[in-house]
């Protein structure tokens, strides 16, 4: 029988890239509620703004770390009706793997992974702090990592035209 890529080398390790979740968890979590009890007598629908941010690092040989922090803060007039932030990660075990894909990885596939449960875990904190559970939009990370890497490109391809003028 011919050699095929999916059967083991001789020291008995296998060249196909392989991607998977170790185990994930949250890593950081703070809800506030400064305005209780007056804010539950509030009238009309508070302002929401999320920001979020992706963290990676590795942590171990083929073992990253990849990190999703998100913020929320609900806000009336000028008043916080409630602050969540919420840090939820994974240990991702990554092998023969280019270096060249990591990056789509661990930016984007990753937090994709994550953001179902990091949802659901800022919906429950939300709601045991007496509000209505505050359910994310699905967030495209392929297309924000694709976007990030057209403009950092486009930066490298504008300093590189300015150091040749």
């Amino acid at each position: 029988m011919a050699d095929t890529p999916t059967e083991p080398l001789a020291n008995g390790q296998d060249t196909l890239p392989a991607v998977g979740v170790i185990s994930q968890y949250v890593k950081d979590l703070s809800f506030e509620n400064p305005n209780a009890p007056a804010v539950f007598q509030w009238q009309g629908q508070p302002q929401i703004d999320v920001n979020f941010n992706i963290g990676n690092e590795q942590v171990g040989e083929e073992v990253f770390e990849v990190s999703l922090k998100i913020n929320v803060v609900a806000k009336t007039e000028d008043k916080i009706a409630f602050q969540v932030e919420l840090l939820y990660a994974a240990l991702f075990g990554i092998r023969n793997v280019p270096e060249d894909q990591m990056a789509p990885i661990l930016l984007a596939q990753g937090p994709a992974m994550l953001f179902p449960f990091a949802r659901r875990v800022l919906a429950d904190a939300v709601r045991d702090g007496g509000f209505p559970p505050l359910m994310l939009d699905p967030i495209d990370f392929g297309a924000l990592f694709m976007e990030q890497a057209e403009l950092a490109a486009q930066q490298a391809a504008a300093e590189g035209a300015e150091g040749n003028a």
